[in-house]
């Protein structure tokens, strides 16, 4: 692969990404087999002035084998070691890198069991990191590199480095990464144009959003008083701007907890807990689901929906052109990092708080009363869009607003 553009990439993950500044630790989170770009990366952190580089290693043999082998009595709680490491982390303002890059199926014919209870697990330990992070107490990003087995799952039939070189070329063209250009410069273009979009939605004030499309969707998302869209970058609580996501192309808010009604039918599968749930569908009754089907993997669905009281509701809502750059590569890349940022998606689960106005600075408790759905141990996006999305808003002075038409925005 070209290293121009790899370096150009490393650099763009450190300096916009999570925009490291002189004296600041980073923790990046990387699989074994992308340990070379792990290693751009530190070398990119600490040419940039970081303080030091944690690297926390995983691999999806280990993982696998783990969740196959390990003593049951290992699921039910986090080490206080890695809770302890991750909170000290937090307290000293680490930036967090995490490469998503993993096989699709490597749980696949792990009990589901197991995997619920170790993201009950998770979700009680680590939920004050959690909750820090969703607060942008810290900068955080998130970016990805092929592997193999997630390369073969895109690109099936044809031989593994063929995979991988498509599969590098459709990232460097996610994240607008060319062989003579100025990355950074793209990115800071891209970040103003969907920043200027999130403060037209935030303007227009809006008090419900229907969605219908021809795929069975018909749902009707009230929005919270004082919500705000958000986009592009975000500032943590110390004035750092910092991009969660590489790719981003998403403008998004939290909708009003309670105010969700009818039936919202996933457009994609959903890569979850190491499986490939497929033909998702929500019915929604007062904000809380009321009913959970999948064609497949409706079980590894299941558990998750049912994780807690707040993993029952939205926590997200998110607008992406159909004709957005990822989704007209034509490419399914079973991996949400990219399949969101090719389609509107909703999220259940833990909403952010800077989608409502000073979210930031208030607690869980007055979250809730500001509407979001502002407890839950767990935040797992869905794609909804299509090419036949209609989203009609209503403001809360009574305008009645096309928000989508045909899958695009339409203001």
């Amino acid at each position: 692969m070209n290293e121009n553009m790899l370096w150009q990439y490393a650099r763009l993950v450190v300096g916009v990404g999570i925009n490291v500044k002189k004296g600041q630790p980073v923790t990046v989170n990387c699989p074994v087999e992308c340990a070379a770009f792990g290693r751009l990366l530190t070398k990119a952190a600490f040419g940039a002035g970081a303080k030091d580089v944690f690297m926390v290693w995983r691999d999806d043999f280990v993982s696998r084998e783990r969740w196959l082998h390990a003593d049951d009595t290992m699921f039910d709680a986090v080490p206080a070691w890695d809770v302890l490491m991750s909170k000290e982390l937090i307290k000293q303002g680490a930036g967090r890198i995490s490469i998503a890059a993993s096989d699709p199926e490597n749980l696949k014919g792990v009990d589901p069991e197991r995997l619920r209870r170790w993201s009950a697990a998770a979700g009680r330990d680590l939920k004050e990191v959690s909750r820090d992070v969703m607060a942008n107490v810290v900068p955080w990003c998130v970016v990805s590199v092929p592997i193999p087995s997630w390369a073969k799952k895109v690109f099936p039939g044809i031989p593994e480095d063929e995979a991988m070189e498509k599969l590098w070329r459709a990232i460097f063209k996610a994240v607008r990464i060319t062989e003579d250009g100025d990355a950074v410069e793209n990115w800071r273009e891209h970040c103003a144009d969907l920043e200027g979009k999130a403060r037209a939605m935030t303007e227009f004030d809006f008090e419900e959003l229907h969605y219908v499309n021809s795929s069975g969707t018909d749902l009707y998302v009230k929005m919270p008083e004082n919500n705000v869209w958000m986009a592009g970058g975000e500032l943590t609580k110390g004035g750092v701007k910092f991009v969660a996501n590489m790719p981003t192309e998403e403008v998004f808010s939290a909708p009003l907890r309670t105010g969700v009604n009818g039936v919202l039918a996933a457009s994609k599968p959903l890569v979850l807990h190491g499986n490939v749930v497929e033909g998702i569908r929500f019915t929604f009754r007062d904000g809380r689901i009321t009913g959970i089907h999948a064609d497949r993997n409706e079980e590894t669905l299941r558990a998750e929906v049912e994780l807690d009281e707040g993993s029952h509701y939205l926590g997200e809502i998110a607008l992406v052109p159909y004709d957005s750059p990822i989704s007209n590569s034509g490419i399914l890349f079973y991996n949400t990092l990219f399949d969101e940022n090719a389609s509107c998606h909703f999220a259940f689960g833990q909403a952010y708080p800077s989608c409502v106005k000073d979210g930031e600075e208030l607690s869980t408790e007055e979250l809730a009363e500001k509407g979001l759905n502002a407890d839950s141990s767990t935040h797992v996006d869905f794609m909804v869009g299509t090419r036949d999305l209609s989203i009609i808003g209503k403001t809360r002075d009574g305008k009645t607003v096309k928000v989508f038409e045909n899958g695009n925005f339409a203001i």
